[in-house]
Formats: structure tokens, sequence, C-alpha cells
């Protein structure tokens, strides 16, 4: 693990693979970290790439600011952006993950000339994802957890009865789940978590255009956050190479449930 200051902010890196292979950007979701990823690095590191999982705003120790203001979409985009600056990375490779793929889009979106490809997991193209709440389908039902994760007890439900709520949520990844419920206790952790949700609005996403780089979807058919709709009208807001991927029998946390066979994905839009 590397440190990389950046933004005034300290963020966790770790780092891993051959120095010169091509550089992959991981980018965890909630309420993990960056070790989401370690059960399908090894592969990519075994195909010649380097990989930086990043643990980003909120996550990292040295980057967790108190206000939820800190956390909008183009604060935590500016992030990635920054961080790659620092490590000397002109264009990477983005693999994001849940909020990490709301990441991705807004980078491949917003700084194409950042990204070589993308592959987005379980969250798709944020403006997919807001036809599919507009046209009154299962979504919002679906994303009705968003109110609870914004209350201002969200930090007591989700660590009462030692994290019964957060065992629930991550049950399909089993006893992985205790690394990030420990974590959680960490000061300031999940209420950085959280201010991620607390932040987002409308127009963190409203403006957001088609993206121009080569595109993977990644959806398992047994997530219960993100429905059919949004999954297919993604399509519509790729201009590029793009593949739908769907993981059968799978739930939301894709890179630990099915990690060889995301790992297997990555690299074939990757190209390697």
């Amino acid at each position: 693990m590397i440190e990389v200051k950046a933004r005034g902010l300290t963020f966790d890196v770790h780092e891993g693979g051959p120095q010169d292979g091509d550089p992959v950007l991981l980018l965890h979701g909630f309420p993990q970290d960056s070790r989401e990823f370690d059960l399908m690095v090894p592969r990519l590191h075994a195909a010649g790439l380097r990989t930086y999982a990043l643990d980003q705003r909120g996550c990292s120790p040295g980057a967790r600011p108190a206000e939820p203001a800190a956390y909008t979409m183009g604060s935590v985009t500016a992030d990635a952006v920054a961080v790659l600056d620092a490590l000397g990375v002109e264009k990477a490779h983005v693999v994001g993950h849940d909020w990490g793929a709301q990441v991705g889009w807004q980078l491949a979106a917003r700084h194409p000339e950042r990204v070589r490809t993308l592959t987005a997991i379980s969250v798709p193209h944020p403006r997919a994802l807001a036809l599919a709440l507009r046209l009154r389908t299962s979504q919002s039902a679906r994303l009705a957890y968003f109110s609870v994760f914004r209350s201002p007890v969200a930090e007591r439900l989700l660590l009462a009865r030692h994290g019964m709520m957060l065992k629930a949520m991550l049950r399909p990844i089993g006893m992985r789940a205790e690394q990030y419920i420990a974590a959680m206790r960490e000061p300031g952790r999940l209420t950085g978590g959280l201010n991620w949700y607390r932040a987002f609005n409308g127009d963190d996403v409203a403006n957001l255009g088609v993206v121009n780089v080569p595109t993977t979807f990644v959806w398992s058919d047994k997530d219960p956050v993100i429905g059919r709709t949004a999954v297919l009208r993604t399509r519509d807001w790729v201009d590029a190479d793009y593949q739908l991927v769907v993981m059968r029998g799978v739930s939301h946390w894709v890179p630990e449930q099915a990690p060889r066979e995301l790992a297997e994905v990555v690299l074939a839009r990757i190209g390697v």
C-alpha cells in the first residue's frame, strides 16, 4: 500500500502487478473497500497488468471530510483524476463496482482522455438509471434503502446488534463481510461512506453525456438493487464498442462472488 496525496487529502492505494504493465484503476463501492478486488487481481497480474486499487474518499483514513457536501460526484471523480496524476498515469483501464461504477461512468463521460476502457459493475449509466426511475418501474422500490442511508440515524442502525444490518446486506459473500464491518468501526469511516448517499442528487448526473470509450457493463440477475430497464437502456449511452455481460445466479457483490469470471470479463474488455 502506498499513500498518495491529492487535492489536500491522503489516499491509500494498493498497487500490484508488473511495473511496466498497462495500468488498471480499481474503484470499490459501499460498504466495501479496495479489498473487494483481492480475489480477482491475481488473474489481472498474471495477464501482465498493473493494478491500482484506490480506497476512495471516506474510506482512506486521510481522506474523510466530515461534511456530506464534500462527497458530491464531482468531488469523488476529481479525486480519481488527481490520484492518476499523482501516480503518473496518463490513461488507465477503469474497473468500478457499485459507487465505483458511478465514478467510472463519470470518468469515461467527462474525462475520456484518461480512460482506455471501462468495466462498470452492478451500476448502469446514471442516465439509464434515471430513466428507469421516471418510468415508475420497480427501480424506485429497489433504491428505497437510499432514504435509510441518508438519514441521520443511519450509522446507529447499520452498527446496531454487532452490525446485523451490514451482515444481512453482505450475506452472499460470507465471512469476507466481517472485515468490512470491523472497518466501519474506525472513526469517521462509516459516516464517510454514508456521505456519498447524503451528497448525491440529480444534478450530479443530469448533464452526464454519452460515453465514447470501449465499455462493458456487468450485471447480475440476482442483484436486488438494479432492474432490467436500466440495464437494457445503458446501451443508449455508449457510443463505442459495448458489451453487456449478465452473471447468472450472482447477487450485487460480483467481485467477491464471481471473481474468476469477472476477471475474465475485465481481461476481455482490456484485450489481453
